[in-house]
């Protein structure tokens, strides 16, 4: 236990982050700190090996805590409050496979979140959503970098613009998530993958990872110069 709206939890390899903040498990400054707090532990942490992201109750997360949004002069304002910790850095800076694993609603940053993950697992229930468009706002979680690089640039221009919900078969469709499954699978079929996953020689796993997230921002011959040296880097012997 971090704080009352994040558990965190060890099984073995694989570190399960549980947001717990009922019922709808609101995104505030306590939770942004706590995350930190997780974060920064997760990468300073050799032993792990897969990160799984969950909540619990009915949703993943609807957003932002508008409690929060009501003391503050504007919606701008509570923004860049809860953005003054680098959480998006953090997540970024993560060397070994996340996954994210979403029920209900999973909205704003809740599906920001996930879109910094390397797998998306939904249930068939889910339903994500960048609303902040309907509000005047660009979302500030890296969605508008993060769902280009997943999905291409129409389908990222289309729901960052409009703001609308999407139904996981829809996501699914579009490829802004990788598996959708039946809410009472959600949970197993994440823990099997993640024990796949934590399973692969992890040298191998992070250095993959690394690759392909350089192939979105690399030229190709630079990419295939960074992949040569990771595979060369795994083949000297340690």
């Amino acid at each position: 236990m971090v704080d009352e709206r994040l558990r965190v939890h060890a099984r073995g390899s694989i570190t399960v982050v549980t947001f717990d903040h009922p019922p709808i498990n609101i995104y505030d400054v306590a939770t942004r700190d706590a995350l930190c707090e997780v974060l920064t532990g997760i990468i300073a942490d050799p032993g792990v090996r897969v990160v799984v992201f969950t909540a619990t109750g009915e949703h993943f997360s609807a957003g932002a805590d508008l409690r929060e949004f009501g003391t503050a002069p504007s919606l701008f304002a509570m923004r860049d409050a809860r953005w003054q910790r680098d959480v998006w850095g953090l997540l970024r800076a993560v060397q070994v496979p996340m996954i994210a694993a979403m029920q209900g609603n999973a909205v704003g940053f809740g599906f920001e979140l996930a879109l910094h993950c390397d797998v998306r697992i939904a249930s068939d229930d889910c339903v994500v959503a960048l609303p902040e468009a309907r509000v005047g706002m660009l979302p500030a979680g890296g969605a508008s970098q993060t769902l280009p690089r997943v999905v291409g640039t129409s389908a990222a221009l289309a729901s960052v613009i409009t703001g609308e919900r999407i139904s996981a078969a829809d996501a699914l469709t579009r490829g802004l998530v990788n598996e959708v499954v039946p809410r009472e699978r959600l949970a197993p079929r994440t823990e099997a993958l993640a024990a796949h996953l934590a399973a692969r020689p992890p040298a191998a796993v992070r250095a993959a990872k690394a690759a392909v997230w350089a192939a979105l921002d690399l030229p190709l011959p630079v990419g295939l110069a960074r992949e040569a040296d990771l595979a060369a880097a795994l083949a000297r012997p340690t």
